[in-house]
């Protein structure tokens, strides 16, 4: 008997039910007998958690994969943009082979500024069919040199460029060894439009090379997809990417576009 009362109560304490003894009433008209003193212990009670099957389904499943999925894709979109830099008109800043992230937060939200490294679809047909092919699109990477209203001009090879009659400093981004330009020009930026260099000056076929088409060089302010903000290949390079705002401090805003 012993045996087979540990037994009985070690079950009850797996279920987490007290096992302490009920008293059962006397039989009516008599004494209480051997059986109505044994105390008898109630029935074990079943965990629901341990007997119900779980309600974790495919549905669960496809819930916890899809929501995740579904944010990074609206992030994409909404965003953020990544691109791969094949050619080297952003040395050093940019190396060819870099892959760059880019906000579309600008200009959608947030106003463009000079020195921002912006991203745009080649409307003006900068690249030749060649090298649409060779890399592997239509968008181009270069630096906002002239917002809206500037002028930006350079007197030629060993002079600074100047955007509004204020001679900048390029040091802080331009390629070592390069001139701001080598050869002499003067553009009016107009309205909704933005003028471009590349940091590697001697190598970038950007809007000083393209005053004859029918843009006269300035890209679209609605053709640029984002402003890159950061590399993250090659894992070696990690880096954010400063458009060096503080190297236009002195330039006062422009007047020369129209409304």
């Amino acid at each position: 008997m012993q045996s087979t009362e540990d037994e009985h109560t070690l079950q009850v304490a797996v279920h987490a039910i007290d096992p302490t003894p009920l008293t059962n009433p006397r039989p009516e008209g008599g004494s209480a007998g051997p059986a109505a003193n044994a105390n008898p212990r109630r029935r074990p009670k079943h965990a629901s958690s341990d007997a119900e099957p779980s309600d974790f389904g495919w549905r669960d499943l496809l819930v916890w994969c899809g929501v995740p999925i579904v944010i990074v894709i609206l992030i994409r979109i909404l965003f953020v943009g990544f691109y791969s830099i094949p050619s080297g008109s952003m040395l050093d800043t940019i190396e060819p082979g870099d892959k760059v992230i880019t906000s579309k937060l600008t200009p959608r939200l947030f106003d463009l500024q000079r020195g921002d490294i912006v991203v745009f679809k080649d409307s003006g047909e900068w690249l030749t069919p060649e090298e649409r092919g060779r890399f592997g699109g239509d968008y181009l990477i270069k630096r906002l040199i002239g917002l809206p209203g500037d002028v930006v001009e350079c007197e030629g090879a060993g002079q600074p460029v100047k955007v509004n009659g204020v001679a900048i400093d390029e040091r802080a981004y331009l390629r070592p060894g390069v001139d701001p330009s080598s050869f002499a020009f003067r553009v009016e930026v107009t309205a909704g439009h933005v003028f471009v260099m590349g940091d590697n000056r001697s190598n970038s076929s950007d809007s000083r090379y393209h005053q004859d088409d029918g843009s006269h060089g300035l890209v679209p302010v609605g053709g640029i997809v984002g402003v890159a903000i950061a590399r993250y290949w090659p894992l070696s390079r990690i880096s954010g990417l400063s458009g060096h705002h503080d190297v236009f401090d002195a330039v006062p805003d422009g007047s020369a576009a129209s409304d």
